[in-house]
């Protein structure tokens, strides 16, 4: 059974950071690196977004999409030996609080991840992050 599991949301202030992870298991079709990972948010009343994604793009280099609004703020990394997927959110603002979600998709090999929720095949629960003005 695969879970995807979320952590390290919280309350911070504006201006702030946090360090999200998410670390799936039971994924099949291993290695880790083969899964395009992505994190999506959603805000109470709006439809759920795509933040950020990361994937395997030749066998020497990720490839990372970032929303528009996140750009120069929140950085996606993985490691692979922990299968383990970070997002690293700077300077937060109050617009950013959500509901953060982490969802895989398998590439097979290599492939530019998108934002688009229908690619995706396994969601976590979610870590809620409040920034206060």
């Amino acid at each position: 059974q695969v879970q995807v599991v979320e952590s390290g949301g919280g309350l911070v202030q504006a201006g702030g950071s946090l360090r999200l992870s998410c670390t799936p298991s039971g994924l099949p079709g291993l290695p880790f690196d083969r899964y395009a990972m992505g994190w999506f948010r959603q805000a109470p009343g709006k439809e759920r977004e795509g933040v950020s994604c990361i994937s395997r793009s030749s066998w020497s280099a990720d490839y990372t999409y970032y929303a528009d609004y996140v750009k120069g703020r929140l950085t996606i990394s993985r490691d692979n030996a922990k299968n383990t997927v970070y997002l690293q959110m700077n300077t937060l603002r109050p617009e950013d609080a959500a509901m953060y979600y982490c969802a895989a998709y398998f590439t097979g090999g290599y492939d530019r991840c998108t934002g688009s929720q229908g690619t995706y095949n396994y969601w976590g629960q979610g870590t809620q992050v409040t920034v206060s003005s």
